[in-house]
């Protein structure tokens, strides 16, 4: 079937580019990558990923971080990493 529909949109021109590399990366164009999420759309009847709102911890977390409040600073990654295994 030939390829005569449009999709436009308007996205964040930093994401956009970010989000190009990483297809450039694996291989794929934009139009690549789209057409494979609308595959995978019509394929599961739906988003092919779990879209859930945010339980009460996670906003508590969000809102603290928005707000500059209770962050971590590390000088490495090694640093995030031993934190992070406590």
């Amino acid at each position: 079937m030939p390829k005569t529909a449009m999709v436009r949109v308007r996205i964040e021109p930093e994401l956009k580019t970010e989000v190009e590399s990483i297809f450039n990366a694996v291989g794929l164009s934009a139009a690549e990558a789209i057409t494979v999420f609308y595959r995978n759309v019509k394929l599961y009847r739906g988003l092919p990923f779990e879209v859930k709102l945010p339980n009460k911890t996670a906003r508590n977390a969000i809102a603290q971080a928005r707000n500059g409040k209770r962050l971590k600073r590390f000088a490495s990654v090694e640093a995030l990493r031993k934190d992070l295994e406590r």
